[in-house]
């Protein structure tokens, strides 16, 4: 009889599933004895609870133990969730187990992921079972798919796509027992090379690692699983006939009764569905193991030159046309967005498309794009002057420039991030103006120099006060936590790119309280982004999360009001939930006074339940219900605690803030 390599008894030993009678008549016709699969105690005492669930998982959808008509499945665990290390657990013990008559699972492994995280992969590997356990062959420009092929040493190998994609009949020739594709979402779209090469690839055990399963519509979640699991679905068309359209549907504010009630009958269908394959935990999971963090989305006044830039740009000629064409999309919206997004960040970013409209009203042949800043040069004072720095003409770099001094007196370190090189180059120039030593990561910084810059900001003896981070340099290997306050300059339509960055100082290492800021800019597109945001992350909910959130799309008169600027206002998306935090004395006794502005009406912080009754239209943002609402928080709060925001001032026009209580309420917990 063949004995379990690890002992099942022995205290918190992680034993897997045993297989059932059916699946032992199709899988073990020979007759083996059923060994029971433990994994490995030097693993499996490393592995928090979620983890451990997470493998057995895992290994149920690989080896067929679900009810499940493939052998697929798919990891969606927020970032910072350990997705790596489970994957690591499963691949140790398949390489050296298997639950009939203990012959090893699979011999060989292939993992696929993006190029910054190839040695990021490798060294999670020796960091959890070492150089003498198990070998890994990393794919480079040196280190090629024949060298693997021919040698025994090697049961894993690590591939970039972009080498996936140039060694793929090689990579075809080898007989792999699982395949892993980490960072997936890029793979939402069947249609592309890459994902038909790895449809094509005769394995069946696929896992697809992923903390974004859908980031804009059912479409792209439809493609994951057709890779993962191909067919189970159905295709295409009549997934979206019999699912997306109905869920969709069924969303919409102006939606029948019938068409609601349909719409949650196909998304809890869809639901059951892929549960079988689909495995999603959120960053709460790690909040206990985690120190507290703060979460503020400041509400940053603009300055008085944004506001007659931002007015003469939806005056211009090109604005006007997009709100009167018969399409409501188009590159000329784009450019009209992106205008205004710069706009928000620092007048300068526009100063030379505004200079290229003037030439061009001249008769000189430049971009046709810059029309739509055609006499905003008129605008500018004087004497701006775009290559002298200052802080003067952006609400945000001012709010900044009150900010940053208050976080570097206190001897913490700040992450600043920006979704364009254009706005981190003036973060830097900001930096060096006031003398903040600084690092900088962005699409440009070479793979080969990224892990050592991260390392380097985190060393504990590291002075560096700030490190400057494009929001497109992703990858599980950007743990910042060297650092305890992240900065988000600007924002995204994806709110997946945001959630992201802003994980990247609350992760495990962190000793400090990490303080997380949003910076938008009042009343303008901003805002708007923002609440767009909650409304993918709605959709997302609905099917990923099992919630019930509302998507809300944009009527033809919703987009025109993308292009509306709205000063009468210390915060709009406050404006949208109707809050009933009306002239309410707070716990000092005292009233909170916003200052003079055209929205007169005292509040104090809101710490309320969800309120039913207001617009329907705007509940996916109704979480916000939930946090503390501070208008002009420098002000009208005495209790406000967040020193960094009160220096801030009157930059500062409303701020929604929340706290998530990490191991030191639950060890309050424990002791009470």
């Amino acid at each position: 009889m063949v004995t379990p390599r690890h002992d099942v008894n022995a205290p918190g030993a992680l034993v897997m599933p045993r297989p059932s009678a059916t699946h032992q008549l199709e899988h073990n016709r020979e007759g083996l004895d059923i060994t029971d699969v433990v994994v490995d105690p030097h693993l499996s005492g490393q592995l928090r609870p979620h983890q451990r669930d997470g493998v057995v998982f895992l290994y149920e959808c690989i080896m067929g133990l679900r009810k499940l008509n493939g052998n697929g499945a798919i990891l969606a665990d927020d970032m910072g969730l350990g997705k790596t290390l489970q994957c690591i657990s499963l691949i140790w013990t398949l390489h050296k187990q298997g639950m009939y008559g203990g012959v090893a699972t699979i011999k060989r492994t292939l993992i696929i992921t993006p190029g910054s995280l190839v040695k990021n992969w490798s060294s999670e590997f020796r960091k959890w079972l070492g150089n003498e356990r198990l070998k890994v062959y990393t794919v480079n420009s040196d280190k090629r798919v024949k060298e693997f092929m021919n040698s025994p040493l090697y049961p894993v190998m690590i591939i970039s796509y972009e080498m996936f994609l140039r060694s793929v009949e090689e990579v075809r020739n080898i007989k792999f027992g699982l395949v892993i594709c980490d960072e997936a979402h890029r793979l939402k779209n069947t249609s592309i090379k890459t994902a038909t090469m790895i449809s094509g690839l005769k394995t069946k055990r696929r896992i697809l690692l992923t903390g974004t399963p859908v980031q804009n519509d059912l479409k792209e979640f439809h493609s994951l699983v057709d890779v993962c699991n191909p067919g189970i679905l159905g295709t295409q068309s009549s997934f979206r006939r019999l699912y997306e359209e109905p869920i969709v549907r069924g969303q919409q504010p102006d939606a029948s009764g019938e068409d609601k009630l349909l719409g949650q009958t196909r998304a809890a269908e869809l639901n059951r569905l892929t549960s079988l394959f689909f495995l999603r935990r959120t960053a709460e999971v790690n909040s206990r193991y985690l120190p507290q963090k703060v979460e503020c989305v400041v509400f940053c006044r603009p300055s008085l030159l944004q506001l007659s830039l931002y007015r003469h740009l939806l005056m211009s000629r090109v604005v006007r046309s997009c709100l009167t064409s018969h399409s409501s999309g188009g590159s000329r919206h784009l450019v009209c967005i992106g205008a205004l997004k710069k706009l928000c960040n620092d007048p300068s970013l526009i100063y030379s498309h505004c200079q290229e409209a003037k030439e061009m009203e001249d008769g000189l042949d430049v971009d046709e794009d810059a029309s739509v800043y055609e006499g905003l040069d008129l605008s500018f004072p004087e004497n701006f002057n775009p290559g002298c720095f200052t802080t003067n003409y952006s609400g945000k770099l001012q709010a900044l420039g009150h900010m940053l001094p208050q976080i570097h007196s206190t001897g913490e370190r700040a992450v600043l991030v920006s979704n364009y090189t254009q706005t981190l180059d003036l973060l830097q120039r900001f930096c060096e103006d006031r003398g903040y030593s600084s690092l900088r990561l962005d699409g440009k910084t070479p793979t080969s120099k990224r892990q050592s810059l991260v390392d380097r900001f985190n060393d504990k003896h590291c002075k560096i006060f700030v490190f400057l981070l494009s929001s497109k340099a992703g990858g599980v290997g950007l743990n910042l936590i060297g650092a305890s306050r992240l900065i988000l300059f600007d924002i995204d339509w994806n709110p997946a790119n945001d959630i992201q960055s802003m994980a990247r100082v609350w992760r495990d290492g962190q000793k400090k309280t990490v303080h997380i800021y949003r910076l938008l800019t009042t009343g303008t597109i901003e805002e708007k982004i923002y609440q767009r945001q909650t409304a993918k992350q709605g959709l997302s909910g609905t099917v990923a999360d099992a919630k019930d959130s509302v998507k809300v799309e944009f009527s033809r008169e919703e987009l025109k009001d993308l292009f509306t600027l709205h000063e009468n206002t210390l915060c709009l998306t406050h404006d949208l939930l109707q809050c009933p935090c009306l002239t309410t004395e707070d716990e000092s006794g005292e009233e909170c006074q916003p200052q003079s502005t055209a929205n007169q009406q005292s509040t104090r912080p809101c710490q309320l339940g969800i309120d039913n009754t207001f617009n329907q239209k705007h509940l996916s943002i109704a979480e916000l219900m939930d946090w503390q609402h501070y208008p002009c928080p420098s002000v009208s709060c005495s209790n406000f605690e967040d020193d960094a925001l009160k220096e801030a001032g009157d930059t500062v026009s409303f701020v929604f803030r929340t706290k998530t209580f990490g191991q030191e309420r639950v060890q309050q917990e424990s002791r009470q």
